[in-house]
């Protein structure tokens, strides 16, 4: 199920599914009022914006939950890299590929705000031969 959620003049699309919530689009409310309502993107479109780079950064203001990985530690693609608490849901963040750990950038408890950068995955380097 989607949800259209105005918060200090800023509209977001979250859809609901049992046990987790992803966000789908955030934009001003005065834009969005102007804006005809558009279909939820489909998974592939609904990828981690910055997961070409591995920089992942908070969907929305929020405390962190829980913080799964440490510098340094490999990931697989999905694996869950922190728990994320927002708007009184639990938001997973997961490594968009196969990598390992480069940065970690909050702790437990922290407070984060939009857009705020969380953690960075690093792709293996390939070697020739």
């Amino acid at each position: 199920m989607i949800y259209r959620v105005t918060i200090n003049d800023k509209l977001y699309e979250v859809e609901v599914e049992e046990g987790k919530a992803s966000l789908l689009r955030t934009e001003t409310a005065q834009a969005a009022a102007a804006a005809p309502i558009i279909e939820a993107p489909t998974p592939a479109a609904d990828a981690k914006p910055a997961a070409a780079s591995g920089a992942l950064a908070a969907p929305m203001p929020g405390v962190v939950l829980e913080l799964k990985v440490a510098k340094g530690q490999r990931v697989k693609e999905n694996d869950l890299l922190l728990v994320l608490e927002a708007m009184k849901m639990e938001n997973p963040v997961t490594a968009p590929f196969n990598g390992t750990v480069a940065k970690v950038l909050v702790r437990e408890g922290d407070n984060v705000g939009e857009g705020d950068m969380l953690v960075e995955v690093a792709r293996p380097k390939m070697t020739t031969l």
